[in-house]
């Protein structure tokens, strides 16, 4: 076959492999895979039938690829064998068992954390002398972040030893899922929003382990800024954000005193915006007259986040008019002209709470005087399902019937968004 080129060539311009922090001797040992993968892999290797076979990735959607880079890293640490699978399976055996002690030492015996630390370098060290690495045996074709792709496009194809690889199929493919997600469900609010920027606000709405790759999807699908410093890490980035209600609550709901400590010890002297959030007395223009008033020039914007069940007072009076709930385009207006009517022109607006992109192109349609946008736990919605099929062996076309091969089409930059 040897359809793709040389796995050098294509981890070009990739990310680099150390920025994943991957559990290598998890992928290897087909800990973190489906049973029925290592399970094959286990066949292929005893029965010693290994034939090179080409296997074929897509997804069913229209989407905007990502997840390709982390994919081929996976690849690029999970592909071989143990040259000793019974010592293997022993000494990794023993590696869970030390990461299940250190768990339990950390905070109670120090000395003894400090000897499983060493003991497990030293486990992972003979695991890695016996692991025979046959990355350089594959040829990969594959598309980048960020490619917008078509329903049952593929995406990569990955030819080789079958053995060699079978068991990083649900690792490859579950990541290609959630970064895809991720990227599509972003550039979808980025294009509503019509060039104004979209923050990536979705930490909160999902497990802490996810936030690095995901706010590497979201900047992929165009959010100009993500909420955690792990969101950001991937690209050697910072976290951004105002001050959250619970400050304000500790101050016994002085916003505007919430405001100013955030300038005093966190934003005064560094290039940190301060951005005050003017809805914890359900009055965002009232709010957000009296923060500018009191801060002046110290204050860059205002965000807007009215729970999706309340009024705002300013809009008591107009509730057979509209919809008032929430943050709605009325709202907004309202805090714009009671800022540039006293004054303050410069001061922006960030919105936040239930916005999708069905909500912004709303907003944009009835030109809504938003600066910024902060989406949410809407970035999370849908799935994009990968999927992997053998569809040539040794050269030989040999697929389930519907999931034939399909060439590769060179890869398309995504849209500026």
């Amino acid at each position: 076959m040897n359809t793709g080129p040389e796995p050098e060539e294509v981890l070009e311009g990739r990310l680099p492999v150390h920025i994943f922090d991957l559990p290598v001797h998890e992928i290897r040992m087909g800990y973190r895979s489906d049973v029925y993968f290592w399970r094959e892999k286990l066949i292929l290797e005893r029965d010693r039938h290994n034939p090179r076979v080409l296997m074929q990735v897509f997804q069913k959607k229209h989407a905007v690829l990502c997840g390709v880079d982390e994919a081929l890293a996976i690849l690029q640490v999970g592909t071989g064998y143990y040259r000793d699978l019974d010592r293997a399976q022993e000494l990794f055996g023993r590696l869970l068992e030390i990461k299940t002690e250190m768990r339990k030492s950390r905070y109670t015996d120090r000395e003894r954390f400090l000897s499983l630390v060493k003991e497990r370098y030293e486990v992972e060290s003979a695991l890695d002398e016996i692991w025979v690495d046959q990355f350089h045996e594959l040829r990969i074709s594959a598309l980048r972040d960020g490619d917008e792709v078509e329903p049952y496009e593929p995406v990569m194809h990955i030819e080789g030893p079958a053995a060699s690889f079978a068991h990083l199929e649900t690792v490859y493919l579950g990541v290609l899922a959630r970064r895809t997600k991720v990227a599509t469900n972003v550039r979808r609010c980025v294009e509503a929003a019509q060039g104004k920027p979209v923050l990536f606000f979705a930490a909160r709405f999902d497990h802490f382990s996810v936030q690095g790759g995901d706010g590497y999807a979201a900047t992929i699908g165009g959010a100009k800024a993500v909420s955690t410093d792990a969101g950001a890490e991937w690209w050697g980035s910072k976290g951004i954000g105002t001050i959250p209600h619970a400050l304000i609550a500790c101050y016994r709901g002085d916003t505007v005193l919430a405001t100013y400590k955030f300038y005093e010890h966190i934003a005064k002297g560094t290039d940190i915006k301060v951005i005050a959030l003017v809805d914890y007395h359900n009055d965002c223009v009232g709010t957000a007259l009296e923060v500018a008033r009191k801060l002046g020039r110290i204050l860059w914007a205002v965000r807007l986040d009215t729970s999706e069940t309340m009024v705002d007072r300013s809009l008591w009076e107009e509730m057979m008019q509209f919809d008032p709930r929430g943050v709605n385009v009325r709202l907004v207006e309202k805090v714009r002209m009671a800022l540039d009517r006293e004054g303050f022109p410069w001061v922006k607006i960030i919105v936040s709470g239930g916005f999708n992109p069905q909500k912004i192109a709303l907003f944009e349609e009835q030109k809504a005087p938003v600066d910024y946008y902060a989406v949410g736990s809407a970035l999370f919605e849908g799935k994009y399902d990968f999927t992997a099929d053998v569809v040539m062996v040794n050269g030989r076309r040999e697929a389930k019937k519907g999931r034939e091969y399909k060439p590769m089409r060179p890869h398309r930059r995504r849209k500026s968004p």
